[in-house]
């Protein structure tokens, strides 16, 4: 029924169980006898809903999902039975029922407020909990069919919102214009509007534009290039900056269709290119399609890092590269999920064997302060023999 809406499939019953399978069985490993799922991404993993409640998922039992609101909703997007409740104090009775109050329990510790923590321990009248949340981000990064079907869906819609860029983009428009554009473009096309981020004091904006010297401002944003924003209560994304001649739009946009994101950046330039950011594009382009040759499964993620740092320590450009001063950060990827910072993450120090069916973003980005910036990002599934591209958008610079 809310398909004519626009809405989408919800999650067949029988992946939702098998998350929740895989879930128990490393519960088991480290001893949590039960799990209380609260955070909306991940009651969406485990659920196919985010209406307002908690999930219980304990070894003894089946899981057991608690909705104070909507419930009609909750029915409508979940297959599993939901358990209307008035308030989350009625939860107390079902799990002492249940006998589940025992042994240790789990909390997702990384995103759960204090305040909430406290209160929740104090209704249920239990205290022995663990952090979850690394078994869930663990659990998570190795993607289904029917997760790679979401991404590879999400991907496709980078046609309309680049192909979109190549009609707007013109000498005197600002950020914030071209933005507005390529944002309803993807809206059309199944955009959600929303890409999630996790972490305290955290917010994704999905499109951004940049171009000049907006790019080289650093902001507490966690990537090479943050923007400026509109204002300092937002300081990171488009502004009111305008594009002139010769110098590189970045379009940066983080995709999300049916709750999960895919994250690409295209440069685009008025006119002829000037001569500063020809060769960091030509190396952004090298490490690319180097990563496409050699990464598949089995590869560190550490050494695609490498070698892009040697590709880019060649070049002689290590000062600009992936931002710049304070403003740069260490990573040259971040895995894509649910949420827009998943597991893995390409750097030096996090060594991890890339598996099949694990999805990253792959940034090359060089930051000229007051001058521009330049560089190319790509969305990449762990083959067994290669890299899959999510998206067929070429690469190049469009010149427009």
């Amino acid at each position: 029924m809310l398909r004519q809406f626009g809405a989408f499939e919800p999650v067949g019953k029988e992946e939702l169980l098998r998350r929740i399978a895989g879930l128990k069985a490393m519960m088991a490993e480290r001893g949590i006898d039960f799990a209380v799922i609260m955070e909306n991404v991940n009651r969406f993993y485990f659920t196919g809903t985010i209406q307002r409640g908690m999930l219980v998922i304990a070894l003894n039992c089946e899981p057991l999902l608690f909705i104070e609101r909507s419930v009609e909703r909750a029915r409508l997007d979940t297959p599993l039975e939901v358990i209307p409740i008035r308030s989350d104090r009625e939860v107390r009775k079902t799990l002492e029922e249940k006998n589940i109050l025992q042994g240790k329990g789990g909390l997702e510790l990384d995103v759960l407020p204090v305040a909430v923590f406290e209160r929740f321990k104090n209704i249920i009248g239990f205290s022995d909990f663990t952090d979850l949340s690394v078994l869930i981000k663990e659990l998570r990064i190795i993607k289904s069919p029917y997760e790679l079907e979401q991404i590879r869906k999400s991907g496709a819609i980078f046609s309309h919102v680049f192909t979109r860029a190549q009609e707007v983009i013109r000498e005197g428009v600002s950020e914030v214009e071209i933005e507005t554009h390529l944002a309803a473009a993807a809206r059309m096309q199944g955009h959600q509007g929303l890409s999630r981020i996790r972490g305290f004091n955290m917010a994704a904006l999905p499109m951004c534009v940049f171009t000049g010297y907006t790019t080289g401002l650093a902001s507490y944003w966690d990537g090479p290039i943050s923007g400026v924003g509109v204002n300092p209560s937002v300081p990171q994304g488009s502004s009111f900056n305008k594009v002139r001649r010769g110098i590189p739009v970045l379009v940066d946009c983080g995709i999300s269709y049916n709750g999960y994101v895919t994250d690409e950046t295209r440069a685009f330039t008025v006119g002829e290119m000037e001569s500063l950011f020809r060769k960091p594009y030509e190396v952004a382009r090298e490490i690319i399609e180097d990563a496409e040759h050699f990464g598949k499964e089995g590869v560190n993620a550490t050494e695609l890092f490498q070698r892009a740092i040697q590709m880019v320590q060649q070049a002689g450009l290590e000062e600009h590269f992936m931002g710049h001063g304070e403003g740069r950060v260490s990573f040259i990827g971040h895995g894509l999920g649910l949420e827009i910072n998943e597991l893995p993450v390409i750097t030096a120090r996090h060594s991890r064997l890339l598996e099949e069916g694990m999805v990253f973003a792959y940034e090359p980005k060089f930051v000229f302060p007051g001058s521009g910036a330049i560089g190319i990002e790509v969305s990449f599934i762990v083959r067994k023999d290669r890299l899959e591209r999510v998206s067929d958008v070429p690469i190049d610079i469009a010149y427009v």
